[in-house]
């Protein structure tokens, strides 16, 4: 087409030449007449024949455009009306008023028009009146990315199952990386001859590899508790459907030996390299150990962790010769330190507070300046009572601090110390957690995602019954010179006493050699009940929290307190265990307002229900048996109906998070 653009300048170039022609002829004519004949003659002939050749060459031209604009009407109409991308325009009211053969294949008359846009998706009017340009929907099997033009009310198809097919097989083929360990297989074998261990060699090996071969896993085994896995996250996928039922086989697999075997798997899965797969899962594999065992975490790329199990109640594992080994670590850092902060979680309890006053004792025997985080406006009924009657020793009093002033003393070489709890979020002053590049950590729950990061030293035992029992046993391997009061004694077996009900939950046998260490000390059992009464207000009060209890699922307590009014978080605590001690539940959950305006939950179980995987799904967390959370932006009636679908979901579907 360019070209024939260019011929008239051409023409007009060759008509210029034509007057030079005419102007040199008649020059000729002057001079020579005969020779001006001849070349007007010739002249003449070459003009004809000019002429002649530029008609044709215009007639060709215009039949040429004519054939390429009939070639090009027929190609557009048959790639508006055969080419396999869907074409449809719409109205103003999102009615169908045309659409090109290739969409009418997905209608169920012979033709779409004059449907809604609803018919092919029931979203799409709604992304159109939003503005989306660009949109995916799913017609017939088929997978279909909408390009939308408003303006137009014109609607591009482009079928996109092949591109969607390869991203699913894709990402379905992405590699995982699983660690699998035998949690308590040390402690189980130790006392067994040669032909019991083989035989539960034996039978565990054969449990997994044949799990592993129904899912298409490959397993290896790299020492007698551990083994490695590989697979891909389709087969993930699948195990997740499943609850990890593995859990419950191995656990199963020795009951009538009574060789209670568990099982803990830690996964890694992401777009990571292999390598940071590999650190993924071990990551996964400490979290789930540092739960109490028996369950299944999963991290992804992104940090996100989900559980899975944890529904049996954790063994007491822990040895003597980890306690002296944390004992001694702790000593080595507080010697070392400028001073020693101490503090627990916000609003503490008896068990933060007993502890704090241990870890306390720890620094004064190491002869160094210890101090504990405590906000005065910030404390329960037993706690103050406790708190009055420090005050009177100002030798022990001096080293109470509130928030504002521990920012003050710590320093780069400050050791921070954290106890009954590991989130920073519910620490005394979070603060103090960036000041110092020395923290420790103490702790009896089971740890969750949310953890203090980059800890020096971490005691966290999910098998003992308080932060206080694990305090006291590090102080039996402290110099010599420790001497602990009466009130400081009575502090650490108060922690214990409540956080066990007086010895009737997650007691063991190291709780009593705790708790028989501490009266041989001076601590006294009559001062923890005179300090834990409570005035008759508040027995009432509880007494009508606790009438208004329903029972859920045969053996589950749900009490609800009265819209409007308002109850602290000790009070419904307290209501949930008393609900516990009632004949035939296994489980109490208590619902009320707070002053905060938010909803709190109290759990409690005697070991069948896990409360603190449900308490964890509503942003919660806490022990197996003693959990709670608190919920912004809902009302009782909400939460009751959410708390209710969890609880359906893990008796009838398993538990996950």
């Amino acid at each position: 087409m360019q070209d024939f653009q260019r011929k008239p300048s051409l023409t007009a170039h060759l008509w210029l030449l034509y007057f030079i022609a005419v102007v040199i002829v008649g020059f000729i004519w002057y001079f020579q007449w005969i020779l001006g004949l001849v070349m007007t003659v010739i002249l003449a002939v070459s003009v004809y024949y000019s002429i002649q050749s530029e008609r044709k060459l215009q007639n060709e031209r215009q039949r040429y455009i004519e054939t390429l604009s009939h070639r090009v009407k027929r190609v557009g109409e048959e790639a508006l009306l055969e080419m396999p991308i869907g074409i449809i325009l719409f109205n103003d009211e999102y009615m169908i008023e045309w659409a090109n053969p290739y969409m009418n294949r997905f209608a169920e008359e012979d033709t779409l028009v004059g449907m809604s846009l609803n018919v092919l998706s029931d979203d799409l009017v709604s992304r159109i009146k939003e503005a989306d340009d660009e949109v995916w929907l799913e017609l017939q099997g088929y997978q279909f990315q909408v390009s939308i033009r408003k303006d137009e009310r014109l609607l591009y198809l482009s079928d996109r199952t092949v591109q969607s097919e390869i991203e699913t097989r894709y990402e379905n083929e992405k590699t995982v990386i699983a660690i699998i360990y035998l949690d308590n297989y040390e402690e189980i074998t130790q006392n067994m001859d040669d032909t019991l261990k083989s035989q539960l060699n034996s039978k565990v090996t054969s449990v997994l590899n044949s799990w592993s071969t129904d899912y298409g896993i490959y397993l290896k085994r790299t020492s007698q508790d551990r083994f490695i896995a590989v697979l891909t996250k389709e087969t993930l996928n699948q195990l997740e459907k499943a609850k990890f039922d593995i859990l419950d086989e191995v656990r199963e697999l020795n009951a009538e030996q009574n060789i209670p075997i568990t099982l803990s798997i830690g996964i890694g899965i992401g777009d990571n390299l292999l390598p940071d797969l590999g650190e993924m899962a071990q990551s996964s594999l400490d979290l789930a150990l540092g739960r109490g065992g028996d369950q299944v975490a999963i991290k992804d790329g992104v940090g996100k962790v989900r559980f899975y199990g944890g529904r049996t109640n954790p063994m007491e594992k822990r040895t003597r010769v980890r306690a002296r080994v944390i004992s001694h670590a702790l000593k080595e850092l507080v010697r070392e330190s400028d001073n020693v902060i101490i503090m627990g979680h916000k609003s503490p309890d008896m068990d933060s507070f007993g502890a704090a006053i241990g870890i306390l004792n720890i620094a004064k025997a190491n002869d160094v300046e210890g101090y504990i985080v405590f906000d005065p406006e910030d404390v329960n009924t037993g706690v103050y009572r406790f708190v009055d009657e420090m005050k009177k020793d100002e030798e022990l009093w001096k080293h109470f601090i509130e928030p504002d002033e521990s920012e003050a003393l710590v320093t780069s070489r400050s050791l921070v110390v954290v106890v009954d709890t590991h989130k920073p979020s519910m620490v005394a002053n979070e603060k103090l957690l960036n000041k110092t590049e020395y923290k420790v950590v103490i702790d009896h729950h089971r740890r969750a995602e949310d953890f203090i990061e980059n800890p020096t030293l971490v005691y966290m035992e999910p098998y003992a019954s308080s932060t206080a029992e694990l305090v006291t046993e590090l102080l039996e391997y402290q110099p010599q010179t420790l001497k602990l009061r009466m009130l400081e004694a009575t502090a650490l077996l108060s922690g214990i006493i409540v956080d066990t009900k007086s010895f009737t939950l997650r007691t063991g046998s190291r709780t009593f050699d705790a708790a028989s260490y501490l009266r041989s000390k001076g601590a006294d059992t009559v001062v923890v009940q005179r300090f834990m009464k409570e005035d008759l207000d508040t027995y009432v009060k509880r007494s009508k929290l606790i009438e208004r209890a329903q029972i859920y699922r045969d053996s589950l307590a749900i009490a609800k307190g009265k819209p409007g009014e308002v109850y602290g978080s000790v009070l419904i605590a307290q209501a949930a265990d008393t609900l516990l001690t009632m004949s035939g539940i296994n489980a109490s959950f208590v619902i009320s307002e707070r002053d905060d305006g938010r909803i709190g939950i109290s759990a409690r179980s005697l070991g069948d229900v896990n409360v603190q995987v449900i308490m964890e799904k509503m942003n919660g967390g806490g022990h197996l048996t003693n959990a709670a959370t608190q919920i912004e932006d809902t009302t009782m009636d909400d939460a009751e109906a959410l708390l209710k679908d969890l609880l359906d979901e893990y008796f009838t579907g398993g538990e996950t998070e």
